[in-house]
């Protein structure tokens, strides 16, 4: 017996990624706030994943930080962490560096 798929169940992976963010959509979102915790940027850009889910960033002379998005956006954030173009506030509740939030870091210029 055949059963007919729905266009997102037989388009999953592409549609995934066609609607993937960018680096620069990430940069312009978090520019546009004076904070934003990791949930709303989750929530803002549809990014799936566990709970778990955790990128190791590394920012250079031996440190890490972690941040709770899957690779693929975890790497495009390590991106902008590294080139100080966002901030990051880190959690003091465990004792490792693990990314609760993000703020812009220089001013954006208005028209």
């Amino acid at each position: 017996m055949r059963t007919a798929l729905s266009p997102s169940a037989q388009n999953g992976p592409v549609d995934a990624e066609r609607n993937a963010c960018t680096a620069p959509q990430l940069r312009r979102f978090i520019k546009s706030r004076a904070y934003v915790p990791m949930h709303e940027l989750r929530r803002r850009f549809a990014i799936e994943g566990g709970d778990d889910d955790v990128t190791g960033v590394d920012m250079g002379s031996g440190s890490h930080v972690y941040v709770g998005l899957p690779e693929r956006e975890g790497r495009l954030l390590g991106e902008l962490l590294r080139a100080r173009d966002v901030g990051y506030e880190l959690s003091l509740d465990p004792i490792s560096p693990i990314v609760v939030g993000v703020f812009p870091m220089r001013p954006v210029p208005r028209a």
